[in-house]
């Protein structure tokens, strides 16, 4: 079959087609014809050797699927002809691919595989930061950094189908609209949105700060939050970790939660697919459906990961391995 390869760790442009053997099936493992593999974050770092996971060279790269289940194991529930998401973590680049049944998820009819294979890491990412960790309530307010990316649109959709009100925070007025499209009901500049939170909740703060950038705009976080709020650190990816004085917590009556999915996840059995099945109404109704930016063929895929790379991405980038 054709898969994308990491043959050095020199970023996208050491990825490569090659022909390579169709995976075989292990115990609890569901074997999948791949229509659409998402493009994510960890792509890109581990084509660059920098993510924590680190296979041997040559390894096929992927970690986010959709298509048709080919072969599955008695009492996994699913059967031949299935449409699923899946996250093989590895190896999605590819016409076919092997995935455990714990990260294997029904799909909806009415969802396309293009939308089906931006859902899984962005969604269960955004349900267990403000379902499981940050417990929201209908009618309380979120503020998004970050609203522009994968995770804080997920963040966006997710709030609004739980009734909450959506202040996104974003770097420009063309990423300001691809919050608002998603259905955030303010979109503020980073110059200046603690106060503008304070304004849109006349003075009384938001709920609840997502926050995957963290740097220097943590304090005015911290001080956009109301009584009883809940700051979210979900990542750094402006680079530099914050610190909190701890005394802010005590007097304004806030917390700081951490929201690390993966590692939360992986030490729980069946999590990720209650989390699934706890969103699978808004999928099928597309409630929870990430707007597609561009897709490529696998041909192309090292473009395709490059749009991580020069943060050029508003929308999810899918890869179509059966395209030439």
């Amino acid at each position: 079959m054709r898969a994308v390869q990491v043959v050095r760790l020199d970023g996208p442009d050491a990825v490569e087609v090659a022909e390579v053997d169709e995976p075989t099936v292990g115990d609890g493992q569901v074997l999948i014809d791949v229509e659409a593999a998402g493009v994510v974050f960890p792509d890109l770092l581990l084509s660059r050797g920098e993510y924590q996971m680190k296979p041997d060279l040559p390894f096929l790269l992927g970690s986010e699927v959709a298509g048709t289940v080919r072969e599955a194991p008695d009492g996994s529930g699913f059967s031949a002809g299935d449409r699923v998401a899946a996250m093989p973590v590895l190896g999605g680049f590819a016409t076919t691919v092997a995935a455990s049944t714990e990260l294997v998820f029904p799909l909806p009819d009415a969802v396309s595989f293009d939308i089906g294979a931006g859902l899984p890491m962005n969604y269960l990412t955004a349900h267990f930061v403000l379902e499981t960790r940050c417990h929201l309530a209908e009618g309380e307010t979120v503020l998004v950094h970050g609203a522009a990316g994968g995770v804080g649109v997920a963040c966006i959709q997710f709030a609004k189908a739980r009734g909450a009100t959506v202040l996104a925070v974003v770097s420009s007025e063309g990423k300001a609209e691809v919050a608002r499209a998603a259905g955030a009901d303010h979109a503020v500049l980073v110059d200046g949105f603690k106060d503008a939170a304070k304004e849109i909740t006349g003075g009384a703060g938001v709920d609840v700060v997502v926050d995957p950038v963290g740097g220097d705009r943590f304090t005015d976080s911290l001080r956009s939050l109301g009584d009883d709020g809940r700051l979210a650190v979900v990542g750094f990816t402006a680079g530099d970790i914050p610190t909190v004085k701890v005394n802010r917590l005590l007097l304004n009556n806030i917390s700081v939660v951490g929201a690390g999915w993966g590692a939360y996840a992986s030490k729980r059995t069946g999590f990720m697919r209650r989390q699934w099945d706890a969103m699978l109404d808004d999928i099928a109704k597309g409630r929870l459906a990430p707007p597609i930016s561009a897709t490529y063929p696998l041909a192309e895929a090292a473009s395709a990961i490059n749009e991580l790379a020069e943060r050029r991405v508003t929308g999810k980038v899918i890869v179509h391995p059966r395209e030439h």
